[in-house]
């Protein structure tokens, strides 16, 4: 991570002073000091001085924007994280409404702070040494220190102490992010195959019926497609946009091909080429694959947790 790609966003503890104030017995007569009292004089008996209490000091806690199962997300990072994304929507002129903005923060900020529970439940968290390391290095990237808290105001960090526990949480959320999805193994069971995609039902019923008299897939698809012919390559279950037409290739064997299905794209007829049990993943299909594996992670995650959001 450096700065470029960094988002992926006290109140004063009043403290009493006990002042204790002794005040001498008065006499009539003139103010007597401590030698005007004879040694051996007859005193009133007085009650034993109880100690006066030592003022405890509490600090106040530091104001919370969200409660992850007990654990705080102050309100100067929430703070900081919608100012982030304001920016990013600037960039790039996405018209977000506050509210909207307000949520994808705090979801973001939840799914973080899930995932460095669930690295810290593992064993896994970051001291201080390696924090202080990697702000050494942000530090660095910037040129300096100077660029770096002019970085940090920018980014809505008024305090380094937030941005501290920010990148924290972050460095957890990262560790325990990659042991999720490096469950999915390299090579998993996929299918080569190819489709026809049309827009009207009739021609579709017609392609397929030519394909029940002999015609051949490849050449039909390229009529429709000429610069693939429809090939959609090898891929896994959980890939393809149009979910029916992947249950469709799963089902068939080799040579065969499917009925017509319908979706938001029009009609489909798929036609499997092979088939392979243990299959390397592509680089686009295991991005997909492991983006699947971590939503459904945090999601049972949540499920089980306690939030509580107090912003704004």
């Amino acid at each position: 991570m450096n700065l470029a790609h960094w988002r992926n966003w006290k109140k004063f503890l009043a403290v009493g002073v006990l002042l204790l104030v002794v005040m001498a017995g008065c006499n009539t007569g003139s103010r007597p000091t401590v030698t005007d009292i004879p040694a051996q004089a007859e005193r009133t008996p007085q009650p034993p001085v109880e100690p006066s209490p030592t003022a405890t000091i509490t600090a106040t806690p530091e104001p919370a924007a969200l409660i992850i199962n007990g654990e705080r997300v102050a309100l100067r990072e929430f703070e900081a994280s919608l100012i982030q994304l304001e920016a990013a929507d600037r960039d790039l002129a996405i018209q977000r409404s506050d509210e909207e903005r307000i949520r994808l923060v705090a979801n973001d900020l939840i799914e973080q702070t899930l995932l460095a529970q669930a690295a810290r439940e593992n064993g896994f968290s970051v001291d201080d040494e390696q924090l202080n390391n990697r702000i050494q290095q942000l530090i660095e990237d910037a040129g300096g220190r100077q660029a770096f808290e002019d970085w940090l105001s920018q980014m809505g960090y008024a305090e380094e102490g937030v941005f501290r526990s920010a990148l924290r949480r972050a460095m957890e959320a990262a560790r325990q992010r990659d042991q999720v999805v490096a469950s999915l193994p390299p090579q998993i069971e996929q299918v080569k195959a190819r489709q026809i995609v049309v827009r009207l039902r009739s021609t579709a019923d017609s392609l397929y019926r030519q394909l029940q008299a002999g015609a051949d897939f490849a050449t039909l698809a390229f009529q429709y497609d000429p610069l693939t012919g429809g090939d959609l390559g090898w891929f896994p279950r959980g890939f393809l946009t149009v979910p029916a037409v992947e249950e469709a290739a799963f089902g068939l064997q080799p040579g065969e091909y499917s009925g017509v299905i319908e979706s938001d794209f029009g009609y489909h007829i798929v036609q499997v080429e092979q088939r392979d049990e243990s299959h390397p993943l592509s680089g686009e299909a295991r991005l997909t694959l492991q983006q699947k594996i971590l939503q459904e992670w945090l999601e049972a995650r949540r499920a089980a947790a306690q939030i509580e959001m107090l912003y704004p």
